[in-house]
């Protein structure tokens, strides 16, 4: 059973409560940098997630996403007709389909994730000096410390 938080520890309270905040700030900024060319975010969600598991199947991103695999079913169905993934036999049973993301589906990933980290990097750079820099990468790894 994880280890209760003790309510007097004020300073990893707040702590704990002020990096949730700016994580959930970094990703909408970061979300709303990406030029995701008319997709949604369930699809782009589901383009992402096929790229970071593997071939699925539409059961199977399904209970990923937790939603119901007729909603799933049309949410694939728009990405198999931009061409951005793709359906193939599944070698272990030929009555399914596993998806993944097609070579343009793949470079739609990567311009996102680029522009993502260009956006990062140019605020970075505007806003923060060397030394301040060096400040945040010493945080950073204390940060990845404590989500081992």
């Amino acid at each position: 059973m994880p280890e209760q938080v003790s309510l007097n520890d004020d300073a990893a309270v707040e702590a704990a409560r002020h990096l949730r905040s700016l994580v959930s700030r970094l990703r909408r900024r970061l979300r709303d940098e990406q030029d995701d060319e008319g997709l949604t975010p369930s699809q782009s969600t589901v383009l992402s997630d096929l790229d970071r598991e593997g071939p699925a199947t539409v059961s199977e991103l399904a209970a990923l996403e937790k939603i119901r695999p007729q909603s799933m079913a049309l949410t694939v169905g728009v990405l198999v007709d931009l061409g951005l993934v793709r359906a193939g036999p599944d070698p272990e049973d030929g009555r399914r389909k596993l998806l993944s993301p097609t070579t343009l589906g793949r470079e739609h990933l990567e311009a996102r994730r680029t522009a993502k980290q260009d956006w990062l990097v140019r605020r970075l750079r505007e806003e923060l000096d060397d030394d301040e820099l060096d400040v945040v990468a010493r945080g950073l790894a204390l940060v990845q410390r404590v989500t081992q």
